[in-house]
C-alpha cells in the first residue's frame, strides 16, 4: 500500500529523543543528492522488449552476456 505525503506528516514520530535530527549542526537534505544522480543510469525499454524480461537482473544478464560476445568501448554522449 502506497503511503501519501499527508500520511507521512501526520504519522507519530516513532524517533527516540536522543535522535533529534533538528539539533545536530552541519546536516543537510539530499547532500549527496546530485552525486547520485550522476552515477544513475536509466534506460527506458519500449514496451515489446520489456515483455522478453522478467526483471532488472534478467535485462542485466543478457546485455553482459551480448557484450561478452560484442565487446567494446562504452559510448557517451
Amino acid at each position: 500500500m502506497a503511503t501519501s505525503p499527508d500520511d507521512i506528516e501526520s504519522a507519530e514520530d516513532e524517533l527516540r529523543p536522543e535522535y533529534d535530527f533538528r539539533s545536530m549542526r552541519g546536516v543537510v537534505r539530499g547532500k549527496y543528492a546530485a552525486r547520485y544522480r550522476e552515477r544513475l543510469r536509466v534506460v527506458r525499454l519500449a514496451d515489446d522488449v520489456a515483455d522478453a524480461f522478467a526483471d532488472e537482473a534478467a535485462v542485466n544478464d543478457a546485455l553482459r552476456a551480448y557484450l561478452r560476445v560484442h565487446p567494446t568501448e562504452p559510448m557517451r554522449t
